[in-house]
């Protein structure tokens, strides 16, 4: 319906109606579906204009009918694909920004000009942002139909790119909220930008032929099991070979080139063939999720194989689809690539998928279409779109739960409504950390002591539960992992509260750091290779190597769907090995674990072996099967990554008789994040894990890791953490560049100082005492190893003008050569600030130490008051580094209000402090405050403050436990037999992952 200006009157016309349809640029999916519901709008007599940069064919195979009307325009691009499995996010945002932001104002007016043209009654968008926003300026309701929104999937890539491009999330979920309602697909994100939305069943093309007919026409015996293989075109260099398929596959192969040669059990597609029929012939489909796929498996009950796409959020919510309907089975792109296809085909055809509900999306779409058309209103005011639409940015979307608590105090309710689509939440934690001893006798404990921990009792309760059978796919790859015959070892490392220090830790700041409560844990046994239990896939691949037994790695990590990995990961050990019998580089290391970006974790865990062989010379000659179960939140700020590195290494460490000290296990540990991880993080986290105690700070002098003491926290004080819900990652580019801007002022710096001291030793003059003095320090900066070491006056005295506010790649190397650090690469093209990030060190450095000494100061309110206000230059010089969120402020004002409330100064002082804590960018704020009641229930004001404005309740972290030093490790037994099913008993899926 068409919004007059002056008049409340419907112009459409009850019996003919014209719709501008807008499909997105990514990926045929879209366009197929659309088909779908544009038929049915041309059957009921109705106009469509298909905006679109899809093939004629996509849309007229299908509707043959002069009221289709294509407009081959481009608008957006979706995400750019450098092969079938690999999505680039920086060159997503890059491209978003040529092809829709930078024209923006041309779009703008072009399509508002077309939709007056055409005297469009509705607009419909599957999902361009932009076509929104042009319907709202020519005056015309616009409707989205689909399962996800752009600025849910381009979310995550903003934390890969940077600041450079968060703009773009901002401008399409604003685009998004002039829609009046949505038409939510099953298997649906979270879209908070959206104010209403509508379910409808499964949007499915219909069959045109019968499995029979297809069969016969592609010339195919009924005998013949079939495969279709359906990528969208096939992963980069990727060649495929006969002995891919068991004998009697046939597998028929979408995308392929015309100048691809094929093995004889492989045939091509041509490239307008109806996939749906063919789908609905096969005995399976291989491929990649996506709406279209899933979809059509789902209706016609076709087991759907399918491999991981690294970075599409989209994904969980399909792929859980597929699992709860008994449709779907994941194979580890390793094993695609390497054609281990036999034991994952043969798990499929095993299925029995039981999708029976409506696959009539389509018609019911197209229905409400033509409703709204005609003037029906279904949008409802209960809440506006500015109100979703702020949720969703200050969020910042991510799918982060936290341990131990109730999903609706972690996640906004749009949330659980997504995630209870099918009747089913996911846990928000394997392990409770309530609970009794109930699970320890279970176990005989021949070494060490749970030391009352009750995450540690409710993780060994845990593990005596592993022969119990399990629905979720990561406790079904648990119960077959241990042998229970054998010894199993048990490692605990909390994750860190950075109360000051943060990113100056690479720059030999000193740091303070507090252990947190909330704790990874490790169950690890070695194993010799025969008496190793294997995953059917995995046992497949050593059959296919002569079948004699080899020492392999398997691991099983909790939690997983949390963060869109796999759940599991395997891999023979030998593969750390060259040909030579020496271990491989960590560069070779660091490629092998990225191939795969949704196993990539398993490199936090997996990467402390090949750094025992390479630091300290060890072999490993059994096999090893890993638990990880960790209840600290992922991208937090609060080290989860180091908390999972910290217990793996102990527990590899235990249950092989190595005996190494708290600090040069976690110096280990910072060589598997920095180099086969490929994190550039320092190593304050680390050490904060291995050699915490509870309720103390963690004093160290990065330098590299010089513990200088452990600071007791007064009686008086008390430190808080609060998740501001906005995803960190040290591995983002915010980080990296503020890190390669400080190694860039250090190399200035010291550049400067030479200079300085040459010109002073060619003046010819005889300096006295004092011009020696000064000698003598421009000789120590010249030589700086950190830039810590430089004391804030002589920076402003000497080099704070020589420090340009920024400086681009190309330039810096032109005059400098390089910038000295081993875990960073200079883009030549970027421009790095480097200013703030240079001054930041010096001054923190500076303030760790007044921190330090003021907390061994006199009790009182100036204390307290000093404290807090060097939290609060810590938190603003993060930001003027480009290392803050719109979350982490929030909450820090939230404290500030607080603080200088009437109410607050009437009572004395609450809380006085608060900062954004590690790599910034988002994660946590670590507010100080008086240790008292009232203190506390401010906590929960701001908690509730923050929720009101943007419908995410902050997880709150108190409370302290010991570093894995302290706590050592456990070695355990199962007390009495408990029948165990081996993956060769069990009816499991074939890849656990």
């Amino acid at each position: 319906m068409r919004i007059e200006a002056e008049s409340d009157g419907v112009s459409a016309s009850r019996k003919h109606l014209v719709f501008a349809y807008y499909v997105t640029g990514h990926g045929f999916g879209h366009a197929t579906r659309v088909t779908e519901v544009v038929r049915h709008l041309i059957l009921a007599g109705h106009d469509v204009h298909v905006v679109t940069g899809a093939p004629d064919f996509v849309f007229t195979s299908e509707i043959q009918s002069p009221r289709l009307i294509i407009r081959k325009v481009l608008l957006d691009c979706g995400a750019v694909q450098a092969d079938a499995l690999t999505v680039d996010r920086l060159a997503s945002l890059e491209k978003y920004s040529e092809t829709a932001v930078k024209p923006r104002a041309s779009i703008l007016e072009i399509e508002t000009e077309w939709l007056n043209s055409i005297r469009a009654d509705l607009v419909v968008s599957d999902v361009v942002p932009v076509a929104c926003r042009a319907a709202a300026d020519a005056g015309i309701r616009s409707v989205c139909v689909t399962n996800f929104s752009w600025d849910f999937i381009y979310a995550e890539y903003v934390m890969a790119a940077g600041i450079h491009h968060r703009s773009i999330v901002w401008q399409i979920a604003e685009d998004y909220s002039h829609c009046e309602f949505l038409i939510r697909l099953p298997g649906y994100c979270p879209m908070p930008a959206f104010r209403d939305a509508i379910d409808v069943p499964l949007v499915v093309r219909r069959l045109h032929k019968s499995a029979k007919e297809v069969r016969k026409e592609l010339g195919i015996d009924n005998g013949v099991k079939l495969v279709i293989l359906n990528f969208g075109g096939q992963p980069s260099g990727w060649k495929l070979k006969e002995d891919y398929l068991p004998e009697g596959w046939l597998c028929l192969v979408c995308g392929a080139s015309e100048s691809e040669d094929l093995p004889p059990n492989f045939k091509k597609l041509a490239k307008d063939a109806y996939t749906p029929d063919i789908i609905a012939a096969s005995d399976c489909m291989l491929g990649k999720i996506g709406y279209g796929t899933v979809s059509e498996a789902l209706a016609y009950k076709c087991p759907f194989v399918f491999v991981r796409r690294d970075y599409f959020n989209e994904e969980p919510f399909l792929r859980n689809m597929l699992e709860h309907y008994q449709c779907g089975v994941e194979m580890i792109r390793r094993d695609l690539l390497t054609g281990h296809w036999r034991p994952y085909l043969e798990r499929a055809i095993s299925l029995k998928p039981c999708y029976e509900a409506g696959i009539n999306g389509g018609e019911v779409a197209a229905h409400i279409l033509q409703e709204t058309a005609f003037g029906k209103n279904y949008a409802s005011d209960k809440l506006s779109g500015a109100r979703r639409l702020r949720d969703a940015i200050v969020l910042g979307y991510q799918l982060q739960r936290a341990p131990g608590r109730d999903i609706d105090i972690a996640i906004p309710e749009w949330y659980v409504t997504a995630e209870n689509q099918l009747g089913q939440s996911s846990p928000s934690s394997p392990v409770d950390v309530g609970g009794s001893v109930f699970g320890i006798e279970d176990f005989e404990i021949l070494h060490g002591d749970v030391q009352g921990f009750p995450d540690t009792v409710a993780f060994l309760k845990c593990l005596s539960e592993l022969g119990e059978n399990h629905t979720r796919r990561e406790r079904k790859a648990a119960s077959s992992l241990f042998n229970w015959e054998e010894e199993i070892f048990v490692a605990r490392a909390p994750g860190r509260l950075d109360v000051m220090g943060g990113i100056a830790d690479y720059s030999g700041s000193l740091v303070l750091q507090m252990p947190i409560r909330e704790a990874c844990h490790v169950a690890l046994q070695k194993v010799h290779p025969s008496k190793h239990r294997l995953w059917k896939h995995a046992q497949a691949r050593q059959n296919a190597k002569g079948g004699n037994p080899i020492a392999v790695l398997q691991i099983v990590s909790y939690g997983s769907e949390l963060s869109n990995r796999g759940p599991t990961f395997d891999m023979d050990l030998s593969d750390f090995m060259d040909e030579e019998g020496n271990p491989i580089s960590y560069e070779k290391a660091n490629k092998y674990f990225a191939r795969d970006p949704s196993q990539k974790w398993a490199a936090y865990a997996a990467g402390a072996i090949l750094v025992f062989m390479h630091e300290l010379g060890v072999h490993f000659e059994d096999s090893i099967s890993m638990l990880i179960s960790s209840a600290v939140p992922e991208g937090k700020g609060v080290s989860s990554s180091a908390s999972v590195e910290v217990a793996s290494m102990s527990a590899i460490a235990a249950a092989h008789g190595l005996n190494i000290i708290p600090r040069d296990l976690a110096l280990l540990c910072q060589k598997v994040e920095n180099h086969i991880v490929g994190a550039p993080c320092g190593v304050m986290d680390q050490m904060a894990s291995a050699c915490g105690e509870a309720n103390k700070l963690l004093a160290m002098i990065c330098q590299p890791a010089e513990i200088v003491g452990l600071v007791e926290i007064p009686n008086h004080i008390r430190f808080w953490g609060l998740d501001s819900g906005i995803r960190h990652s040290v591995g983002g580019a915010d980080y990296g560049s503020v890190r390669i801007g400080t190694f860039m002022g250090l190399k200035m710096i010291k550049s400067k100082a030479s200079d300085e001291l040459s010109e002073l030793r060619s003046d010819g003059v005889n300096h006295n005492e004092a011009g020696q003095d000064d000698i003598e320090l421009l000789k120590q900066e010249a030589s700086l190893d950190y830039l810590c070491n430089l004391l804030p006056h002589r920076y402003e005295a000497l080099y704070a003008k020589a420090i340009p506010e920024s400086i681009i790649g190309e330039t810096f190397l032109e005059q400098y050569n390089n910038h000295n650090d081993e875990v960073t690469i200079i883009d030549q093209k970027r421009t790095y600030s480097v200013r703030f990030p240079t001054i930041h060190p010096v001054y923190e450095n500076f303030r760790v130490k007044t921190f330090k000494a003021l907390l061994t100061s006199a009790t009182s309110n100036d204390q307290l008051t000093a404290l807090g206000e060097l939290l609060y230059q810590c938190h603003y010089s993060y930001g003027a580094c480009g290392l803050g969120s719109d979350g982490t402020n929030r909450l820090v004002h939230l404290v500030q209000e607080l603080q200088h409330s009437a109410a607050s100064k009437a009572e004395g002082v609450t809380l006085c402090g608060a900062k954004i804590t590690g790599g910034g960018s988002g994660g946590t704020v670590c507010v100080i405050g008086r240790n008292c009641l009232k203190s506390s229930e401010h906590i929960f004001e701001v908690q509730k403050r923050y929720k009101k404005a943007t419908g995410y309740l902050p997880f709150i972290f108190e409370g302290s436990s010991p570093g894995a030093g302290k706590f050592g490790y456990l070695k355990i037994r199962r007390r009495r037999a408990a029948h165990v099913k081996t993956a060769a008993e069990d009816d499991s899926p074939v890849s656990p992952a």
